[in-house]
Order: structure tokens, then C-alpha cells, then sequence
């Protein structure tokens, strides 16, 4: 059984980080004395699950901490699953409808419905054993604009494969 109603990848940042550990660490690297000086890295822990997520990059904290936010909607969305059985996965979102339209589904990476999406397809994929022709029926959508969807975030095509592998299936192209 789930521990959440909704998937934590759809929920707002300020629930999200109600779950999490946030620890403000000092990284090296580009930016001069004031990166040595100032704790401007940010480790979130996502508590329910262990999950973790990592931004240091830039000079802002704030800026951090936004990067940080994302890497761990993506990784909650590939690792938590809503635990449907197989046979009774719910009908496609109605985010998911509004985003396909003729067999095709769009939407950018850099906007938050993308990990919500992905968080839907990746429950939708375990219940039918990562087939993805399954899948693609129940959601009328084609394999290749699955497949496509998966590719447009690197970490979601390699958990795609690594899962599918695991269930004894071949990798998809």
C-alpha cells in the first residue's frame, strides 16, 4: 500500500519539503571565494522514502534549492510507486488526456506537469510489467511517443531499460 493519496512528484514545493531533511552544505568548484565561504549547496532527504537529491551548482542557495527540488520530484517519480494491481490501473489522468492529443503527447521537460506525467507512466509501466505496447494502448498513445517521452529525461530512459532488463525483457531502441 501507498504511503500517500497522490504521488509526492505532484505535490506542491512547500509540502514536498515538509517530508525532507534540507541540509545546506558548502561545495567546491566555480564561483570564487564566496562558494568556499557560504553554505550554498543544498541536500534534500525525502524522509518517507530515503530519497535523495543534491544541487550546488549555482551561487544562490535559493537557486540551489529550486535544482535541488526538481532532481528529487524526478527521482520520487522514477523509484515511489502508487501501487496499483495489474488489471486495475486507473484510467489515464485527465492531465494525461490534456497533453495527447491524436496518438501524441507533448509536453516540455522543464515544466512541472512533465514529472507528474512521468511519475503516471512509470505506475502505469510497472503494472504491466514494463510493456510497453500495454501501456501505450491504455493510454492511446503510440509506443514511439513513450518511448520519446522516456528519452527527453535521461534518468527515466535508463530506469526504463534497467527495468525492463530486470523483468526479463529486451531493451528498446
Amino acid at each position: 500500500m501507498s504511503l500517500f493519496a497522490s504521488h509526492p512528484a505532484s505535490w506542491s514545493d512547500e509540502k514536498l519539503l515538509e517530508h525532507c531533511v534540507v541540509e545546506r552544505v558548502r561545495r567546491s568548484g566555480p564561483g570564487g571565494q564566496h562558494r568556499n565561504k557560504v553554505e550554498t549547496g543544498i541536500v534534500l532527504s525525502f524522509q518517507p522514502t530515503g530519497c535523495v537529491a543534491q544541487a550546488g551548482e549555482e551561487r544562490s542557495q535559493s537557486e540551489n534549492l529550486a535544482n535541488a527540488v526538481k532532481r528529487l520530484r524526478v527521482t520520487l517519480a522514477l523509484v515511489y510507486r502508487l501501487n496499483y494491481e495489474k488489471g486495475s490501473v486507473p484510467a489515464p489522468s485527465e492531465l494525461w488526456k490534456t497533453r495527447t492529443r491524436h496518438g501524441k503527447l507533448s509536453i516540455n521537460t522543464q515544466h512541472m506537469d512533465y514529472v507528474v506525467l512521468l511519475a503516471e507512466l512509470m505506475d502505469m509501466l510497472e503494472c504491466y510489467d514494463w510493456e510497453i505496447r500495454d501501456v501505450a494502448e491504455h493510454c492511446a498513445v503510440s509506443q514511439s511517443q513513450i518511448l520519446k517521452f522516456l528519452k527527453q529525461e535521461p534518468r527515466a530512459a535508463q530506469f526504463f531499460q534497467q527495468q525492463r532488463i530486470a523483468h526479463g525483457l529486451h531493451p528498446l531502441k
